[in-house]
C-alpha cells in the first residue's frame, strides 16, 4: 500500500473568488473617496460663506446624520431629501431606477471597534451606497404632502422639556434688541412677551441652543457657542418652515480660520448635535399629538354623517416676521473667535 501522502500536501493557494475580490475593492475605494470627498467640502464649507450655508441647509434635512455624512451627501446630491438604502426603499414597496442605481450616494458608517497601539479604542467606518427618494420609483404625486405645523402646535413642541426653564417677561425687562435671553445662573430663559409664533421659534431656539451647552453650569460663557447657537436656530428654522431671509453667515469663514478639517468638522458637529436635540424632543410631542388627533379621525368614521360645514378644520396663519432689531447682528458678532 502506499503510504507517501507528502505530495499530497503540497498544495498552492487558493486564488479568492472573483466577485469577493471585486467586492473588497470597490469598497476600498468607496471609502477612500468618502475620506477625499469629506477633505474637499470640509475645506470649501469653512472657507465660503455660500458654501457654508449651503451645508446648513442639507444638515437641517439630515439632522439625525452626523456633520460628515451631511457634508458627503452635500457634495454628491445636496438637493437630496431623504435617502435610503437599496432594502430601505424596498421595504416601501418602491425600487431604485435601473439608471441610478450605479449612481449611489456614499455615505460612511461605523463598523467594527479596534484597539489601537496606544490602547485605546478606535472604530473602522466602512462607505455605504444609499440613494435619494428623487432616484426610486416613487412618484412624487402619490406621496402624500406634507402637513403644516399650526403655530400653537409647533411652540408647545419647541418648549417641552427644556434645559432651562422658561418665563415669559414684560418688554421693558428685556435686554435691548432681545425677544428671547438664556441667564446660566438662573438656568431660566426670559421671553419677551407679545412676539408672534414665527418671532418666538427664531428668538427662543438659540437660547434654547445655549442652555443645552450649559448642561446646567451657573458661571456658563455663552460668548464661546453664539456661533453655534445661531446656527443650530438657522437649521431648525430651516427644517420647520421658519422664514431665514435675515439669516447672515458672511462670518463663518472667519470663525472657522486657521482650522484644521478635524477641527471644522467638530465645530460643525456641535451645532449638528444641539439640533438634534431640541429637534427629537419636538418630534416626539408632534407624533402624540398627530397620534391624538388621528384617534377622534378614527372614531368618527363609525358615526353618521353630520351636516355639512359642522367639522371643518380651522387653518392657521404663519407670519413671516424677522428677529426683532438687532438680535441677528448680536448673534453674528458672536461669530468672531
Amino acid at each position: 500500500m502506499d503510504t507517501d501522502f507528502d505530495s499530497i500536501l503540497n498544495v498552492s493557494a487558493v486564488p479568492q473568488d472573483d466577485r469577493t475580490a471585486a467586492f473588497i475593492a470597490e469598497s476600498r475605494n468607496n471609502r477612500n473617496r468618502c475620506y477625499e470627498m469629506s477633505g474637499q467640502m470640509t475645506e470649501k464649507v469653512a472657507a465660503e460663506a455660500q458654501a457654508f450655508q449651503k451645508y446648513l441647509d442639507v444638515q437641517s434635512r439630515f439632522d439625525r446624520y452626523t456633520a460628515n455624512n451631511a457634508l458627503l451627501i452635500m457634495a454628491q446630491k445636496p438637493e437630496a431629501e431623504k435617502i435610503g438604502d437599496y432594502g430601505y426603499w424596498k421595504d416601501k414597496g418602491v425600487y431604485v431606477k435601473r439608471q441610478e442605481r450605479r449612481n449611489p450616494i456614499l455615505i460612511m458608517e461605523p463598523g467594527k471597534e479596534y484597539e489601537r497601539d496606544d490602547g485605546s479604542i478606535g472604530t473602522y467606518y466602512n462607505a455605504k451606497k444609499v440613494y435619494d427618494v428623487s432616484q426610486t420609483t416613487m412618484d412624487k404625486k402619490i406621496q402624500p404632502p406634507s402637513e403644516e405645523i399650526p403655530d400653537k402646535q409647533l411652540l408647545r413642541a419647541l418648549v417641552s422639556s427644556p434645559p432651562a426653564a422658561i418665563v415669559t417677561a414684560e418688554p421693558d425687562q428685556m435686554p435691548e434688541g432681545r425677544g428671547a435671553f438664556f441667564e446660566p445662573e438662573e438656568n431660566c430663559i426670559y421671553v419677551r412677551k407679545g412676539m408672534d409664533a414665527q418671532e418666538i421659534f427664531k428668538c427662543l431656539t438659540p437660547e434654547l441652543a445655549l442652555a443645552g451647552f450649559a448642561d446646567g453650569e451657573r458661571d456658563y460663557d455663552r460668548s464661546g457657542d453664539m456661533f453655534h447657537a445661531y446656527c443650530a436656530s438657522y437649521m431648525l428654522c430651516k427644517k420647520y418652515g421658519i422664514d431665514t431671509q435675515d439669516f447672515r453667515f458672511d462670518n463663518a469663514p472667519e470663525f472657522f480660520e486657521g482650522m484644521e478639517p478635524q477641527e471644522v468638522r467638530a465645530e460643525l458637529s456641535k451645532a449638528r448635535n444641539a439640533v438634534n436635540k431640541i429637534s427629537s424632543r419636538m418630534a416626539k410631542v408632534l407624533e402624540q399629538e398627530h397620534s391624538q388627533n388621528r384617534q377622534p379621525e378614527r372614531a368618527e368614521q363609525d358615526r353618521p354623517l353630520q351636516p355639512p360645514g359642522e367639522w371643518q378644520r380651522k387653518e392657521q396663519k404663519q407670519g413671516s416676521q424677522a428677529y426683532p432689531a438687532g438680535q441677528a447682528q448680536q448673534y453674528a458678532r458672536g461669530e468672531a473667535r
